[in-house]
């Protein structure tokens, strides 16, 4: 298999732990290039912590990932991938404007680049209005605006994207996902993590994540299908009941 064919992400038996806690348990997970996938699971389920050793930004205690065709932890994966955090991940103290000057030069884009990107990206996300207001003066959406607008300033081929639309209302969430697609079409893969089960239907394929490891994955059709039920909810709630039996059994 050349790196051309493998997956975007490949991961073989990923495990993290901090202590006693096992954040991530052997996990093994596959997401094809070009295709938005949708980590769904309960605060605590390893969302994060796995986002985060796919970024080279923790090492697995056990087991191995391939990103991009490349071993991780690799640093220099970082210039083909953008994370979007859930936390902002932008500077208060400098305007939206400053905020994509600083990342575009963080990946070495030349100012040429930046402008041509920073002009892309601020009518992608509707803020060309607002370039030169301070980030701290901004609303949570639109700090999330910028935020993904500071994520996309490289042109990642790989978005990993944690929990993009908490916080944000249902007009804008709509508006996250228009965009996300618009991604997709230009080849862009997609990790994105949720616990809103109504917009996890706009996935290709999503997994259900419980205690670390996945407990179903599929089109989100198929777990519906699967599960007998007619909401993704009901459905991750059935998958959850099989996974608790069987690891009692």
């Amino acid at each position: 298999m050349t790196k051309e064919d493998e997956p975007a992400i490949k991961t073989m038996g990923l495990t993290k732990k901090f202590g006693k806690f096992i954040a991530v348990n052997n996990l093994d997970l596959k997401v094809k290039k070009g295709e938005i996938y949708g980590l769904l699971g309960p605060n605590g389920a390893g969302k994060t912590t796995l986002i985060k050793m796919l970024c080279s930004i923790l090492n697995p205690s056990t087991g191995s990932a391939r990103v991009l065709g490349e071993q991780i932890p690799d640093g220099n994966i970082v210039s083909h991938i953008g994370y979007m955090p859930q936390e902002t991940g932008v500077y208060m103290g400098l305007t939206v404007d400053q905020n994509l000057n600083f990342y575009g030069r963080v990946f070495n884009l030349d100012k040429n680049e930046i402008e041509k990107r920073k002009d892309e990206l601020l009518k992608f996300v509707a803020l060309e209005d607002w370039k030169h207001e301070m980030v701290e003066n901004l609303s949570g959406g639109m700090k999330h605006r910028v935020s993904l607008a500071c994520t996309l300033i490289h042109q990642p081929e790989l978005l990993f994207l944690d929990e993009p639309t908490v916080g944000v209302d249902p007009e804008l969430r709509v508006s996250f996902w228009d965009y996300f697609y618009q991604l997709r079409q230009k080849g862009v893969t997609i990790l994105i993590t949720t616990h809103y089960m109504d917009e996890a239907r706009n996935c290709d394929r999503i997994g259900f994540m419980q205690h670390g490891h996945l407990i179903a994955e599929d089109a989100p059709l198929k777990l519906l299908e699967k599960s007998g039920k007619d909401s993704l909810e009901d459905a991750f709630l059935v998958y959850s009941r099989r996974d608790e039996n069987t690891v009692r059994g």
